[in-house]
């Protein structure tokens, strides 16, 4: 998601860079924001004699505890994961690497939410998402109200569309939140579920019994510990834990989506956007002009959103394209790229961008903005034929399609569930999925709605004394529809 570094070619798991993204077969992307390459410029490296390595002796590691589910990673999906299984009875221990909950949705800065509605109007996403959305104080979330959602009135969705909340002419519900609300509110879920929460702790490699993951080993100022659980949930976004007990995954990217890019996100504070938005729809050829002028001064330029507030923009700055997300060095550039695109935007949208005469730098995203790493190869996936509304039998919830072309795409159980590995579950972005699918199944929304599943499919396991594959999946439908969930009637009625 941003600046100043270089494309070079690189380790095994780097992914293609991609112009933005047009017209896909089977469908239009939803994203169409400009993605950017960063110019070529030497990267240095400190200088490592090829297959270098040194021995670690063996050691004993501590347990630090034991547990029914533990979820590693906090972000959208193991935040909803940890509810999900604390509300069914489980002893629940989420290991989290930063300061607080929420993932890229709070220290990413990633606070526009993507759409939870279908093109009708109905809310699709619901459960553990619709509550946390609802549980935001006054004033914390800034959408169109419900009785907007699905509206295609020309002056509603105009309104709407340059508040990210309008697409495909219809309105829909995506609203954008305070990231801070965000982060107390998800602790307090967690923690009224009776879950346990560990903060600074980097989940580092799995606990192995044959095939079989029982736990997960965490890095922390208390040094290298266990924690030994009967399900382990994958929440790392990245597919840390399943990658290293060695289930299958795909880097496969579409270069025409922004779904491989990476980038940091910052605010700017002291700003007008009423105004900005204003002169931007008014006058739009001085926005045309104002937009080149910024490219010229420097190409990795990019426009404002809106945030909760008006007097707080958010840029999800340039999207980078030809960066791995599991490469520390191009994680790096990618950070310091990004700082300085900050530092230039500001500048220039002080000296020249309506509502923006007394912006200042309100914060960077403290967490990298990662769209894509791995993707799991699970016993199921998401899949392009999937948009045509057939419903899955292990179907743990629906999500919007990309268009009003297709229809409510059902989410398979087995999305989630590693091929030839037990004991865990990977919901959220690095779920089973092709590659068109993924553009919407890494979203907030249907990181919320597959965590949730993972959840409750980890508490019903342990209660039943089974490994997550062998969970009875009609009992997993009937737990999240009694959590909130929303199901296609096939799906519900079979359940029941």
């Amino acid at each position: 998601m941003s600046t100043d570094a270089d494309a070079r070619t690189a380790p095994e798991d780097r992914q293609a860079s991609a112009p933005a993204a047009q017209e896909a077969e089977g469908g239009r992307l939803i994203f169409q924001s400009e993605v950017f390459r960063a110019p070529d410029a030497p990267r240095p490296r400190s200088p490592v004699p090829a297959q270098a390595s040194i021995a670690e002796p063996a050691r004993d590691v501590p347990v630090h505890a034991e547990c029914d589910v533990l979820v590693v990673g906090g972000g959208p999906a193991g935040t909803a994961a940890a509810v999900a299984a604390g509300r069914l009875g489980a002893r629940v221990l989420l290991l989290e690497r930063y300061n607080h909950l929420g993932g890229l949705s709070t220290g990413g800065l990633v606070i526009w939410i993507d759409r939870m509605t279908d093109w009708s109007g109905q809310r699709v996403i619901r459960g553990f998402a619709e509550e946390y959305l609802d549980r935001l104080p006054k004033g914390a979330l800034a959408g169109p109200p419900r009785e907007a959602w699905g509206s295609r009135d020309a002056a509603t969705v105009a309104w709407w569309a340059q508040r990210t909340a309008a697409y495909h002419g219809t309105v829909t519900f995506s609203p954008t939140c305070d990231p801070e609300a965000m982060k107390l509110t998800a602790q307090e879920m967690v923690l009224e579920a009776g879950a346990e929460i560990l903060f600074h702790c980097w989940g580092a490699m799995p606990v192995m019994e044959g095939s079989a993951v029982r736990g997960a080993i965490f890095e922390s100022k208390q040094g290298r510990r266990a924690v030994l659980a009967r399900v382990v949930v994958d929440a790392t976004g990245d597919g840390d834990l399943f990658h290293r007990a060695g289930a299958a995954a795909s880097t496969e990217i579409d270069d025409r989506d922004i779904h491989h890019t990476m980038n940091t996100p910052w605010l700017f504070g002291g700003v007008d956007m009423p105004r900005f938005l204003r002169w931007r729809a008014e006058t739009p050829e001085q926005f045309a002009e104002f937009m080149r002028r910024g490219k010229a001064a420097h190409p990795l330029f990019d426009k404002p959103f809106v945030s909760w507030r008006d007097d707080i923009a958010l840029f999800m700055g340039p999207r980078l394209a030809g960066f791995s997300a599991i490469d520390v060095a191009d994680q790096t550039q990618v950070e310091i790229t990004s700082h300085r695109a900050m530092a230039h935007h500001l500048e220039f949208y002080r000296a020249h961008g309506p509502g923006f005469e007394n912006a200042y730098a309100m914060l960077t995203a403290p967490q990298l903005g990662v769209r894509h790493s791995r993707r799991l190869e699970g016993v199921g996936r998401v899949t392009r034929d999937g948009w045509d509304g057939r419903v899955q039998a292990d179907e743990i919830g629906v999500s919007p399609p990309l268009s009003p072309k297709f229809q409510n795409v059902s989410v398979p159980y087995g999305a989630i569930v590693p091929q030839g590995l037990d004991g865990l579950l990977a919901p959220g972005r690095h779920l089973s999925s092709d590659v068109t699918s993924h553009s919407f199944m890494r979203e907030i929304p249907q990181c919320w709605l597959t965590g949730q599943a993972a959840g409750v499919a980890a508490a019903l396991a342990v209660q039943a004394g089974v490994e997550p594959r062998a969970v009875d999946v009609r009992a997993v439908q009937r737990a999240l529809a009694a959590q909130g969930v929303h199901l296609n009637p096939q799906a519900a009625q079979a359940a029941a």
